[in-house]
């Protein structure tokens, strides 16, 4: 049986909680330690996400997945985004102190000390948080493993266009549309001041290119969100990395919010499948 703990509050740097889920098989056994970071618009409980934590957790991994502090979720109410203040307010500096947060968090919790090897991490991210893992595997030592899911490889090109950079400036806030929820999400103009106070910390290829732990790049090839040609990148500068093509797969794997189902995609079960058999082997 798999023990769930929801919506834990972790504290972090920035004076909001990290909302955040651990999944595992209570046996007093250590199990490798698996954090998930979700991507731009997105949560812990988006989608499928529930159901691919809990097939990390049958295969004896402790799974921990978690709301950056600012991705615009609350601890009442930790899906979608009922806090666009804190959205706007959400950059790389502090999802990168958030995933700090949770790594300490999890090696230094009581409640789950007899479940975790100490000495075993693996981070996945999808997405945004695909650059954001990548970026943390090289600056922290104590991760084991990476394992990047239709992962950004280059966040300057998606800081602004030159005309937009002087809009946002003058107006101090731009915002974009999310499609499903239909909200007008704010970004305010702090976010490019933190990328370009931070550029040489937050280059992807510098990190994949020090990246000397195992690495697996997974992308599908009709992602339409960010390019195959991205996975490429990565796969590039890490030539000690291994890059899965997912054949036909989308940015989300043939996933979806909300998911009716009690299984996931098939594109996803192959991701997911693929992801545990490298943790293992």
């Amino acid at each position: 049986m798999i023990e769930t703990v929801r919506n834990i509050p972790v504290k972090g740097k920035h004076q909001r909680p990290i909302v955040t889920d651990v999944f595992y098989r209570k046996t007093g056994q250590p199990k490798s330690i698996v954090i998930f970071a979700h991507g731009y618009k997105g949560y812990k409980d988006w989608g499928c996400w529930n159901l691919v934590a809990e097939q990390f957790a049958q295969q004896e991994l402790f799974f921990v997945k978690f709301n950056f502090s600012h991705n615009g979720g609350t601890l009442e109410q930790p899906i979608d985004f009922p806090d666009l203040e804190a959205f706007g307010h959400n950059n790389y500096t502090k999802e990168l102190d958030d995933l700090q947060s949770v790594i300490d968090w999890v090696l230094k919790d009581d409640d789950f000390s007899k479940e975790i090897k100490f000495t075993d991490i693996t981070l996945i991210g999808h997405s945004r948080g695909g650059g954001i893992v990548t970026l943390k595997a090289n600056e922290e030592p104590r991760v084991n493993r990476l394992i990047s899911w239709a992962a950004v490889s280059n966040f300057a090109q998606r800081s602004s266009t030159i005309g937009e950079l002087e809009a946002w400036k003058k107006n101090g806030v731009k915002y974009v549309l999310n499609g499903r929820t239909k909200q007008q999400m704010p970004h305010f103009y702090q976010f490019y001041k933190d990328f370009k106070a931070n550029e040489t910390r937050f280059n992807i290829e510098r990190a994949a290119r020090n990246i000397n732990i195992p690495h697996f790049i997974i992308h599908g090839t009709k992602d339409t969100s960010i390019s195959f040609e991205e996975a490429r990148n990565l796969n590039k500068w890490n030539p000690e990395s291994t890059l899965l093509a997912v054949d036909e797969a989308d940015h989300v794997f043939g996933s979806k919010h909300p998911w009716q189902s009690q299984h996931i995609s098939e594109h996803l079960a192959q991701v997911v499948n693929a992801s545990i058999n490298f943790i293992k082997h």
